[in-house]
């Protein structure tokens, strides 16, 4: 059985697959959605709270390793370490308390209705609570990026830190 064959002289070459090049004002989440054919939720508050926190780690997370990889040149030790600081329950809770003040009604919302979810796993590291003020704050994210608040998460993310006391470095 034969996996390739050499074309003949006489075939014309295949067209090549499209590419899909996006557009300068297409965001990731947008191009992600329409090349995988994605059904966003129209309204990112029908979402269960744990639902919009699990999107929202994820945009903590690559909010997070982008600050690690783009500082002064370190190790991979180092930007491990500086990024799994930020990353942990109690850094989380730190913020999101710090922001309490700058939520919106909006947010507030949010972030109490995911804080106050049932979790249903443990956290060897944490406190139930900063576990669950570490919830809130990515169910905020989540929140922000469904609506396509690019700007107001990065503004959070860094107001929160610095008040905390949190290393963005």
């Amino acid at each position: 059985m034969k996996l390739f064959r050499r074309k003949g002289k006489n075939e014309a070459a295949a067209a090549p697959e499209p590419v899909y090049e996006p557009l300068d004002t297409v965001s990731f989440r947008d191009a992600v959605i329409s090349a995988l054919k994605l059904r966003c939720p129209e309204d990112p508050e029908l979402l269960k709270p744990l639902e919009l926190a699990y999107l929202g780690d994820n945009v903590y997370e690559t909010i997070n390793r982008l600050l690690a990889v783009t500082g002064p040149g370190r190790s991979m030790a180092e930007i491990h370490r500086a990024s799994t600081e930020r990353a942990r329950a109690e850094s989380q809770a730190k913020i999101a308390e710090s922001l309490q003040d700058v939520f919106t009604e909006e947010e507030r919302k949010i972030y109490l209705r995911a804080r106050n979810a049932h979790v249903g796993t443990r956290t060897r590291s944490a406190s139930s609570g900063e576990y669950h003020k570490a919830t809130g704050l990515e169910a905020v994210f989540g929140f922000l990026y469904l609506q396509g608040r690019y700007d107001r998460i990065a503004w959070l993310f860094r107001t929160g830190a610095e008040k905390a006391g949190i290393s963005l470095r």
